[in-house]
């Protein structure tokens, strides 16, 4: 589960990933030249440590580049049910508007058949 608070509405997720993103990258350097700066201060020359140290940087590498592609993925499906739902509403507006017209059509043809049968009615009354 993330640390970082949920999205508010209308927040642009990807610009929300790269801040996230940003942030993690500002942490990792901090740590690293935290534990380098440990290394320096113990004679840093001790090969196993400088070894660990990479593979904690090779660990922490393959650990960001998951969580982002994670993230990326939850964007990209987020965008593709908003683009859907979109459509959707779209395709309900053209229906509305055409429901509206053709019942307006309908509604103005009996309207018409109305007033020519008072015409004819008028007319032969006379």
């Amino acid at each position: 589960m993330s640390s970082f608070p949920p999205d508010p509405v209308g927040h642009d997720p990807s610009a929300a990933a790269e801040q996230a993103r940003a942030r993690l990258h500002e942490e990792i350097e901090r740590v690293r030249v935290g534990v380098e700066e440990m290394l320096t201060d113990q004679d840093g020359d001790d090969a196993d440590l400088k070894k660990e140290l990479d593979e904690i940087r090779d660990e922490l590498k393959r650990y960001v580049k998951r969580r982002v592609r994670k993230s990326e993925e939850r964007t990209e499906k987020r965008l593709s049910k908003l683009e859907r739902r979109i459509d959707q509403v779209e395709q309900d507006r053209k229906f509305a508007e055409w429901r509206i017209h053709t019942n307006t059509e309908a509604m103005l043809d009996g309207l018409l058949r109305e007033v020519r049968a008072i015409a004819d009615l008028l007319t032969r009354s006379r």
